[in-house]
C-alpha cells in the first residue's frame, strides 16, 4: 500500500506564503510524476503543478505561474509546493497524488495513488 500525507496548510493574508509537503511511504512504487491538485467548494478538482520524479521537470497551471513552486527531494520521498503572493481565489483543499503513468500529468485520471488533502484558506 502507498500513502501520500500532505502537511503544511492553513490560513494566510492574501499576499502571505506557504509550503505544501506530501511525503510518500509505504510500499516501493515507480512514479514518473508526482503532482498537486487544488478543489474550492462547489468547483472541479483542478491541477496546480506536478514535476517528472527523476529528472525534475516541472509543469504549472496558468494561474499559478510565478507564484508557485514544485519541488522534490528524493531521499526524503518528498514532494513539495512552495505557494507565494497567495490569493483569495487560491483558496481550497489541495491534494498530492503520484503517477505511475507516461505523459498527462496535468490531467488528474492519470494519478494513481491520492493524499487526503489539506486545506489551504487565503483570506482577503
Amino acid at each position: 500500500q502507498v500513502q501520500l500525507v500532505e502537511s503544511g496548510g492553513g490560513l494566510v493574508q492574501a499576499g502571505g506564503s506557504l509550503r505544501l509537503s506530501c511525503a510518500a511511504s509505504g510500499r516501493t512504487f515507480s512514479r514518473y510524476a508526482m503532482g498537486w491538485f487544488r478543489q474550492a467548494p462547489g468547483k472541479e478538482r483542478e491541477f496546480v503543478a506536478a514535476i517528472i520524479w527523476s529528472g525534475g521537470n516541472t509543469y504549472y497551471a496558468d494561474s499559478v505561474k510565478g507564484r508557485f513552486s514544485i519541488s522534490r527531494d528524493i531521499a526524503k520521498n518528498t514532494v513539495y509546493l512552495q505557494m507565494n503572493s497567495l490569493k483569495a481565489e487560491d483558496t481550497a483543499v489541495y491534494y498530492c497524488a503520484a503517477s505511475t503513468r507516461y505523459g498527462g500529468w496535468m490531467s488528474a485520471g492519470r494519478y494513481d495513488y491520492w493524499g487526503q488533502g489539506t486545506q489551504v484558506t487565503v483570506s482577503s
